[in-house]
């Protein structure tokens, strides 16, 4: 009998023992988690990076110092109430025949292609008085002063040695009717001089309410040469007159 409950007692140990093994510490976060070796791989391509913005090429600044406004042998030259030519009896050396005047031969050329350009639009242009020389503008002076008086004809011819036409470079033109007159503005000739004579050098060199600083009235008929790149940079800019795009003083008057 008591061997019998030996062999019980020994039999539930054992089961026990058994129970304890099988049943274990359940398992850490360590040991659930996967392994290193088991881990979605990380992507290998750089992360991406921005473009930085390109600064767009800044416009070239128009340089107004590449030709002289003293010389009077240059398309740029300034002759004002306040400038006169230096000698005052300056006479272009290359001055050649458009319709029956005088132009020095770059501007003459450049006439001739606005007239022909003109005329392809339907438009009649013509010279009516280009080059004048010093003697020349003595006697216009002098005639204009007898009709007029010394303070109205200042404002409509220049002193002999003050005048662009004894340049060489402007001309009076006409067209549509009206020559040398302030009506050409209101012509077609007139509006296209005015709107397409930078392309061929060429701009109306006393604008209207621009007398305080030209010293001359209106004349939609006084076109002046002084190049394509300066005709073209004086209309991009809108400015009226040489003298305000060069930093030049007003000449209203003669001085003295």
């Amino acid at each position: 009998m008591i061997a019998v409950v030996l062999l019980a007692v020994v039999a539930a140990v054992v089961g026990i023992v058994r129970e304890a093994r099988s049943s274990g510490p359940p398992p850490t976060a360590d040991a659930a988690a996967p392994s290193s070796s088991s881990a979605a791989p990380s992507s290998s391509a750089p992360a991406p990076t921005s473009t930085p913005a390109t600064t767009p090429p800044a416009e070239p600044t128009f340089d107004r110092a590449q030709q002289s406004i003293d010389d009077p042998d240059s398309t740029w030259v300034v002759v004002d109430k306040a400038r006169p030519l230096a000698p005052l009896d300056h006479a272009p050396a290359d001055l050649v025949d458009i319709g029956g005047r005088q132009l020095r031969a770059e501007a003459a050329q450049a006439m001739h292609d606005m007239i022909a350009a003109a005329a392809a639009q339907g438009l009649g242009i013509s010279v009516q008085s280009a080059y004048r020389s010093y003697d020349y503008q003595v006697d216009t002076f002098r005639n204009q002063v007898a009709r007029f008086g010394e303070e109205r004809a200042e404002i409509q011819v220049a002193r002999p040695g003050y005048s662009e036409h004894q340049t060489g470079l402007a001309a009076d033109v006409g067209g549509g009717g009206c020559d040398i007159e302030s009506c050409f503005a209101t012509t077609d000739e007139g509006q296209w001089v005015a709107a397409h004579g930078p392309e061929f050098g060429y701009v109306v060199r006393y604008p209207d309410g621009a007398q305080d600083v030209t010293g001359y009235k209106y004349e939609p008929w006084h076109v002046r040469y002084v190049g394509v790149a300066l005709a073209t940079e004086l209309q991009r800019t809108g400015t009226r007159t040489l003298e305000e795009f060069f930093g030049l003083p007003a000449a209203p008057g003669y001085p003295g």
